[in-house]
């Protein structure tokens, strides 16, 4: 198994705690494993390859979006 292999293994199951943490509501440990998949990723470009897509972009757009309509009311 090589460098890359392992990397993104890692990246899959950050992935995988930080979509769990986030449906049992451990907002904490969400925080934890999205950023560690963040940080892999950059690793993930360091070692040669194009960097993968945020697969929590979405979400960070929502929130986004609950933001302005948060600031709208207030």
């Amino acid at each position: 198994m090589d460098k890359n292999d392992i990397l993104e293994q890692k990246m899959n199951e950050a992935y995988d705690k930080a979509i769990d943490s986030l449906a049992r509501y451990k907002f904490e440990m969400f925080g934890y494993w999205s950023s560690s998949w963040v940080k892999y990723n950059q690793l993930w470009g360091e070692f040669g390859n194009k960097r993968k897509p945020n697969p929590f972009k979405n979400l960070v757009q929502e929130a986004a979006k609950m933001m302005n309509k948060f600031k709208e009311v207030a």
